[in-house]
């Protein structure tokens, strides 16, 4: 007997509809979970990490940006100088106008006098008087006078404004050279300070444990912000003369600088080696850092400020200033820490 068959089962449209978008919103959900787990995992592309300068880059853009301003500084020095030069110039240069335009003021004043004279008489003026005296040669005397004296006064004053215009021109010339280094001095003042400004951020980006001075290296590793003090203290005195039994603050000897440099940052020291090194924490030449008080000699008759790689700064002897010398030309008795 025949099976009867079942017709193949076919969605409704509505049920597709509804399939296809739980598909959708699996295929979201899958999605979202492999991101996650990649970056979990870290296989998405981090963004890079940038390590902080070092201490001799920082340096490097220190010396870049020196190199810029050191001939702006000098460009600007001469700038100045000849700017000194001509607003001298033009202050002689106006000291010499302005009598002669006084001078030039009285000529036209004077001959204004006159010609207001002439105007006032007139022609009839001259009749009047030449009825009145009788005597036409002294009118004509008086009459050449007044152009004599008028033609005098017309030349000086002639002579005189054309010096002055001379004067004037070349004071001119003077105050628009002067203009110009105005502003070229401005502009440079300008590209200094911003030159300037850079170094300052660039040294204020030094790590904390690094000091810079003018008169000794640049120092790494300092042991701490008290030796920070104490070693630009010493430094500052490099070039003062040694005298036995000085503290500073412009001559010392040996414990006499250390003790100066280690009061600045709130440390106080006895004025002796011997007590320094008692009043110092012993450490070994290994664990030594910028900061630390360095002893010579089996009696410790000797001290100086360890700036490390091998250096200090010490009042050395009679006849010579504070410097900065290697440690190892005297027999090293051991460091000291003092903070």
């Amino acid at each position: 007997m025949p099976v009867a068959l079942l017709p193949p089962y076919r969605p409704s449209p509505d049920q597709q509809s509804t399939r296809r978008g739980g598909l959708r919103r699996l295929a979201r959900q899958l999605t979202t979970v492999v991101a996650a787990v990649v970056v979990g995992t870290g296989l998405l592309t981090a963004a890079p990490v940038h390590a902080e300068p070092s201490v001799d880059e920082i340096e490097a853009q220190i010396d870049k940006q020196w190199e810029q301003l050191e001939p702006t500084i000098e460009q600007y020095n001469k700038v100045r100088s000849q700017l000194k030069v001509n607003r001298q110039k033009s202050d002689d240069l106006q000291k010499k106008i302005e009598p002669l335009a006084l001078q030039s003021q009285l000529a036209l004043n004077r001959v204004g006098v006159i010609a207001a004279r002439y105007y006032m008489t007139g022609r009839s003026g001259e009749l009047n008087a030449l009825l009145a005296t009788g005597k036409p040669d002294n009118l004509a005397e008086q009459l050449a006078m007044l152009d004599r004296l008028a033609a005098h006064e017309r030349a000086q004053i002639a002579g005189v404004i054309a010096i002055r215009d001379k004067y004037d021109a070349e004071k001119q010339k003077l105050d628009t050279l002067i203009a110009t280094q105005v502003k070229q001095e401005r502009d440079l003042a300008t590209k200094k300070k911003q030159i300037d400004t850079e170094i300052k951020r660039l040294q204020a980006s030094l790590p904390k444990t690094v000091v810079m001075t003018t008169k000794c290296p640049t120092v790494t590793g300092v042991v701490s912000a008290k030796a920070a003090i104490a070693i630009k203290t010493a430094c500052a005195q490099v070039g003062d003369p040694y005298v036995w039994g000085a503290t500073g603050p412009n001559a010392f000897d040996c414990s006499g600088l250390t003790q100066y440099a280690y009061k600045a940052a709130g440390i106080y020291l006895t004025h002796f080696t011997g007590a320094q090194w008692r009043e110092g924490k012993a450490i070994s030449s290994s664990e030594a850092r910028p900061g630390d008080l360095v002893f010579f000699f089996s009696d410790l008759h000797h001290v100086g400020l360890y700036l490390g790689n091998g250096l200090m700064v010490h009042a050395p002897r009679a006849g010579k200033p504070v410097n900065v010398s290697p440690i190892k030309y005297m027999p090293v008795a051991g460091f000291r820490r003092v903070t």
